[in-house]
């Protein structure tokens, strides 16, 4: 299996990224080949200026489109910040997932906007560190950053997007934090 990590933090040496290198341990264990894009090394901007097919794309963004056609399973690592990704994660998914490249419009006379989905048959995880406690997220926020990123995900094509969570992290323990490093090492050695 092919396994794209994304991590999405744009700090650098953050536990995000601990998660992200335990998770590549677990996925080596059972025999996935890994690829690696850290989008704060990815000079992105955040600001979108254009979503037109015939732009040029700058190398990194070229990049992370080979990365992502070669993957058969990409793994979102990021903070959950005011509810959601961090910006800089929102522009890497808004300059590399873009028409042409992840969907294409139909022409239709219809009222229904109608598209072929590119990126068809993926699988994805999303492993997300908050300072609240994950059952809060979930039931009294409604999982807005995995709702985002499952809808967008499908709309490409993915046939199916996973969540984990690991919180709270600014009241966790080193011991805590350990435990975590080893279930993300473990959802790594379950890929197949």
């Amino acid at each position: 299996m092919n396994v794209l990590i994304i991590n999405g933090h744009p700090g650098k040496g953050t536990f995000n990224h601990a998660l992200a290198n335990a998770f590549e341990a677990g996925a080596k264990q059972a025999g996935a080949t890994i690829k690696t894009l850290n989008v704060n090394s990815m000079g992105l901007t955040l600001e979108m200026v254009s979503n037109a097919e015939d732009l040029p794309l700058s190398p990194n963004i070229k990049q992370a489109q080979e990365f992502i056609l070669w993957a058969n399973h990409l793994v979102w690592v990021f903070p959950t910040w005011w509810a959601t990704m961090p910006a800089l994660l929102k522009a890497f998914f808004e300059q590399v997932f873009t028409s042409g490249f992840a969907f294409k419009y139909k022409k239709s006379n219809s009222k229904n906007v109608k598209w072929d989905k590119l990126l068809p048959g993926k699988t994805a995880q999303m492993i997300s560190t908050m300072d609240a406690p994950p059952w809060f997220y979930n039931y009294f926020i409604g999982e807005p950053a995995f709702k985002m990123l499952r809808y967008n995900l499908k709309f490409c094509g993915f046939k199916s997007v996973k969540r984990n969570y690991f919180g709270s992290v600014k009241t966790s323990t080193e011991e805590q934090r350990k435990k975590w490093l080893k279930e993300a090492e473990q959802l790594g050695a379950k890929l197949k």
